[in-house]
């Protein structure tokens, strides 16, 4: 007998899935197609946005005071004057260009400034005293430079103690080195006589000439110059500038996905402390000697400059272009004052007045630039 039971049939297939009329298939767009979850950004919004742009601004409008207020000088269109500003502005500038990046990354230097007087006094007990060439000196000096930022770096790495009081202690430290040593070594405040010391024309020429003889313009501007671009193609163009923001605006963040966050910081310390030492040589190949207390109260025009150029005192956001303009005000400031016929002294109220403004117009910039997104 046949089984005549039947199986039972498979499902019929289910129908394709059909759209509206005129609609594309779900998850395909069709080319050229827009995506809603981008947002267009105008350009003054993207300017705005930047963290150089009220430090530029600000530039500007300083510049314009003291071509207005200067009495029988061609502010504007003088070279000589533009150099003049401009070696000024190379005095802060140098150094507020690592100071800006440490300070994007989350922390403060205080002994920046009194590390050029410790540089340079070291410079001239080497040459000095213990009649070495300027150049295995000039290296030893970039060594201790690197040795102290080390130091500082890792105190506040391992100790987490506020980077403001470990650099603090430090600047003291090495304030009362550069007084007590200088003291016991010469009988005074200064060591001279530098330029005695074999292979001083060149480091002068390297480190102290000029390079525009006509209007005097300075080599250290072109040192400046040449620190800022390096610096800038780090902070924009580099994994290392990615790592600098990641630890000034969250360190656990930045650990968490892999960032070194400790060797970040203990190289930022060092490079703020190298350069600080490379503007000391500088500073004692153009006096040819050094004082004991050069440099002391340098380090908040150093901040002061970076602050004007929207680096954050929180971290995480700055950059070293804005800084170079914080600097050029700076120097603006110092000559135009003059040139206008003022008290001297007014330039700490201007530096004072500067700083305030400037956090004022840079958050404002900021809020402007948040609600444009």
């Amino acid at each position: 007998m046949t089984d005549t039971a039947s199986s039972p049939k498979p499902p019929a297939p289910s129908p394709p899935l059909s759209s509206p009329p005129g609609s594309s298939p779900p998850g395909f767009s069709p080319p050229g197609a827009a995506d809603e979850r981008l947002a267009q950004v105008g350009v003054l919004t993207t300017i705005l946005k930047r963290p150089d742009t009220g430090a530029f601004i600000g530039a500007v409008a300083v510049f314009l005071l003291f071509a207005w207020t200067a009495r029988g000088v061609n502010w504007a269109g003088d070279p000589g004057i533009w150099s003049t500003w401009l070696n000024t502005a190379a005095y802060d500038g140098i150094v507020a260009v690592p100071v800006a990046l440490l300070m994007i990354g989350g922390e403060f230097d205080l002994s920046s400034g009194v590390m050029i007087g410790s540089s340079g006094l070291l410079l001239g007990i080497l040459t000095t005293k213990a009649d070495w060439n300027i150049w295995p000196s000039i290296v030893v000096v970039l060594l201790f430079g690197l040795a102290i930022g080390f130091v500082n770096g890792f105190t506040v790495v391992k100790t987490r103690l506020p980077s403001f009081i470990v650099t603090l202690g430090t600047f003291f430290m090495l304030r009362g080195l550069n007084a007590g040593l200088t003291i016991k070594i010469t009988g005074g405040v200064s060591i001279n006589d530098i330029d005695k010391a074999p292979g001083f024309d060149f480091a002068h020429k390297l480190f102290a000439s000029t390079v525009w003889n006509k209007y005097g313009l300075a080599v250290p501007v072109v040192w400046w110059l040449g620190f800022t671009l390096v610096a800038a193609w780090v902070l924009s163009r580099t994994r290392f500038g990615n790592w600098i923001f990641s630890v000034g605006g969250d360190p656990v963040a930045a650990r968490n996905v892999g960032v070194p966050v400790a060797r970040t910081k203990i190289l930022l310390f060092m490079a703020t402390s190298l350069v600080a030492s490379t503007w000391g040589i500088m500073t004692a190949v153009a006096l040819r000697g050094m004082q004991s207390n050069e440099g002391v109260g340098r380090e908040f025009e150093f901040i002061i400059a970076a602050v004007v150029g929207g680096c954050l005192l929180t971290g995480g956001y700055g950059s070293v272009l804005g800084a170079a303009f914080g600097a050029m005000i700076l120097g603006m400031a110092q000559i135009g004052i003059i040139s206008s016929g003022w008290d001297s002294n007014w330039v700490y109220f201007f530096e004072g007045v500067v700083l305030i403004s400037a956090v004022m117009l840079n958050t404002a910039i900021r809020r402007r630039a948040e609600r444009a997104r």
